[in-house]
């Protein structure tokens, strides 16, 4: 599919896709694919972070590769690994005479016995991908490191095989939760953007979008709810995901108003901390009364 040409059109696009983005946001992915620049999204959790990349390949017709981070993560998981098992197979079948020569070892480390990882499968997809890199700020120092060098090059080297290089870089998105500080050398390499909660009149939106079985009067009171929520002192305060899901949950149940009962009854719906719950339900009809 052809880039779109102009921030409205990309807009009017992610649209389409059931993701409304902000002027800010469009105009930072758009910036980003055209000039083939990374993206780094910080923001709270459930803001849409993670969403805009899955939107983003769907309504490109683009595959969409995803890499969690998660604290330990390697090389090995994310670039590459060899298939040891079927290399020992290939062995035992080819006779342990055959197998010592040369063109035998090098047929044996060659592209048939790679086992993709993310990043080497985002390598070779090129611009036919979007690659998201999800909460980076999970992996170690090391890990960030490995990636600074992905991201200027878009090229890889296998010992064995040689430099992979993209044909044309990904679009990579990727996304933050601050749960520690990224270095600025990361930050560099990257467009950046932040995504905050969105207003009353564009989370209303959001909701009717993604869900367009709940009632725009429904949706109302839920974001009236939610916005009231996110001024107590939550640990975890609920994102714009907890805000659609409280809204399905509450027409799944025939619920058209927001009592104080509706409330006690679904609130696991949208807090996810058993703290929170408490205080929440200590503000019950504070919560319920909220326009």
């Amino acid at each position: 599919m052809a880039l779109p040409t102009s921030v409205a059109e990309l807009t009017e696009t992610l649209r389409r896709g059931a993701y409304l983005a902000d002027r800010g946001l469009a105009t930072a992915v758009h910036v980003a694919l055209s000039l083939q620049r990374p993206l780094l999204l910080e923001g709270e959790p459930g803001v849409g972070k993670t969403e805009i990349a899955v939107v983003l390949a769907r309504v490109l017709g683009r595959k969409l590769i995803r890499l969690q981070c998660y604290e330990g993560i390697d090389t090995n998981q994310a670039l590459y690994e060899w298939d040891h098992a079927r290399q020992l197979l290939h062995i035992r079948a080819t006779g342990e005479r055959d197998a010592g020569g040369e063109d035998a070892v090098r047929a044996l480390f060659g592209p048939d016995f790679l086992l993709e990882r993310p990043l080497l499968h985002a390598v070779r997809a090129g611009d036919t991908a979007v690659l998201l890199v999800d909460e980076i700020d999970r992996a170690d120092d090391e890990f960030e490191a490995f990636l600074l060098e992905l991201l200027s090059d878009f090229q890889i080297t296998v010992p064995e095989i040689g430099t992979i290089r993209a044909p044309s870089p990904p679009l990579v998105v990727l996304t933050s939760n601050r749960t520690r500080e990224l270095h600025d050398a990361l930050r560099r390499r990257c467009l950046y953007h932040w995504i905050d909660y969105p207003t009353r009149e564009r989370e209303i939106e959001i909701v009717t979008v993604r869900r367009p079985e709940v009632g725009v009067e429904l949706a109302r009171k839920v974001v009236a709810a939610v916005h009231r929520l996110r001024e107590l002192d939550l640990a975890k305060p609920p994102g714009v995901a907890e805000t659609i899901d409280w809204a399905r949950t509450l027409d799944f149940l025939g619920e058209h108003d927001l009592t104080p009962d509706a409330v006690d009854l679904t609130l696991g719906s949208v807090l996810k901390d058993r703290e929170d719950l408490e205080l929440a339900r200590e503000n019950l009809d504070e919560i319920a009364g909220g326009r």
